[in-house]
Formats: structure tokens, sequence, C-alpha cells
């Protein structure tokens, strides 16, 4: 038997009203926890969840229409809690999901990184094997083997590649604050975003001055975001989507390296 979803969100809310402790994170907690347990009554995108979400809104506003204008804010997170409330299982299942991409990451990764030690002991046996012929036969060989494994082209890919999963790791970050990720959830994005990030960094190379005050930049937001989750602050949000545009601002940039 569903319960009168309005009602309860009423009811805590002046309880938390008259403890003079009614903010708008509590507001959010309180909407997300009540619609959270009805929702498991429903199946998911039913027309009873939307019917759930207008009358957890409702709810805020009829509580709180007394100050006005001044509940934009409440009425936000009433929407985020609801949100959040109805989409649980689904984000749970996500959760799940993204879990299982990482485990396969990491195992693409060390396949990969198996992949180029055999091909650097192959390269490394043809080398040796070259000694044995003429010294023009030998400078072709070896002048072969260095341009594979010094290749622009490769290099370049690796560490597009390694910018494009950074970013995608702060979309994520981004998202999962949108649509109620959990604190370390949220953290997890942006260790990625740091080990993707750092991966991409040149390793031996002049970076330009403008270049090198956006990296500041961008580890600076990623430390601010981190900061943030911490102490769950509402700029969280705020905070994350600087994180993004400084991410999609500072990879745009050609580097030394690109040019070459």
């Amino acid at each position: 038997m569903v319960r009168n979803i309005k009602e309860q969100i009423q009811t805590d809310l002046k309880q938390v009203k008259e403890t003079g402790q009614l903010r708008t994170e509590r507001v959010r907690e309180i909407v997300k926890s009540a619609v959270t347990q009805v929702a498991s009554e429903f199946k998911e995108g039913s027309i009873e969840l939307r019917g759930l979400v207008r009358d957890a809104v409702s709810a805020v506003i009829e509580t709180l229409q007394e100050r006005g204008g001044e509940i934009k804010e409440e009425v936000t997170a009433s929407i985020e809690g609801a949100l959040e409330g109805v989409n649980h299982k689904r984000h749970a299942n996500i959760i799940q999901t993204q879990s299982e991409l990482q485990r396969l990451q990491t195992q693409l990764d060390s396949e990969e990184e198996k992949l180029q030690q055999d091909v650097d002991v192959i390269l490394a046996e043809i080398e040796e094997t070259g000694k044995q012929n003429t010294a023009d036969t030998q400078t072709i060989i070896d002048s072969a083997v260095s341009a594979i494994k010094d290749s622009d082209e490769v290099s370049l890919l690796r560490k597009r590649y390694a910018q494009l999963q950074a970013q995608l790791a702060i979309v994520r970050a981004n998202l999962a604050a949108r649509y109620g990720g959990r604190s370390e959830e949220i953290q997890n994005y942006l260790n990625d975003a740091k080990t993707w990030y750092n991966q991409a960094r040149p390793q031996a190379e002049v970076l330009a001055t403008q270049v090198s005050q956006k990296r500041s930049q961008l580890e600076d937001k990623l430390g601010e975001a981190g900061t943030a989750i911490a102490r769950k602050e509402l700029q969280l949000k705020q905070t994350l989507r600087e994180l993004l545009l400084a991410t999609a601002d500072l990879f745009k940039d050609k580097e030394p390296a690109d040019k070459n």
C-alpha cells in the first residue's frame, strides 16, 4: 500500500522547520528518502513514478509557500531529490555497470602493456641480429627500429586517448553529481580523471607559459572538487562544471610535441 507521500514530506519538513535546521540539503534528503521508499513499489519509468515526483515537489511548495519568492533553492532541491529517488535503482545499475567497465579497462591496459613488452623484445632481437650484417645494413635496421619505437603518431594517439578518458571521467562525475551519485562514486571518477590526466601530460618538454597556467588551473580545480565532496558543499556541481570547462579548454591546445 502506497503511503501518502505528500503527508510524509510535509510532516518531515515541519519537524525540521521547528528545530530551525531547514536547509536546502536537508530538503533534498527528505524528498529523496520519501520518494525512494515509495518508488520501489512501482515499475521503472511508469506514470505513477512521474506522479510521485509531482506530489513530492508540490509538498515542498505548499509547506514553504509562506516564504514567497525565497524558496527557489528549496524547490530546486526538492526536484533533485525526487529525481534521485525515482532513479535510485537505475542509478545503482549504472554504478554496477561502471564498475565492470573499470575492471575491463584494467584488463585492457594490462594486455596492451604485455603487447608492448612483446614488441620491445622482438625489436631488440631484430637489432641484435642486425649486428651480423654490414654497417650499411645495420644502419638501415637501426633506423627502421628507431622509427617504430619513437613513432610520433603512436605517441600522439596514446596522449589523445588519455585526454579523452580524463574528460570522460569528469563528464561522469558531473552526471553523477547531477543525478544523485554518492560522494564515493564522484570521488572515484575524479581519481580516474587524475590518473588519465597524468598519463596525458608530456614527460619531457618545456610547456608554453599559457599551457602551463591552464594545467595549473586544472589541477587546482581537481583539488577543489575533491574538497567540495569531502565537505558536501552545495557548490559541488558548479565546481565540477568549471572543472569540465577547464579540461576542455586545456585539451584543445596544441602542445609543442604535437606541432612537430
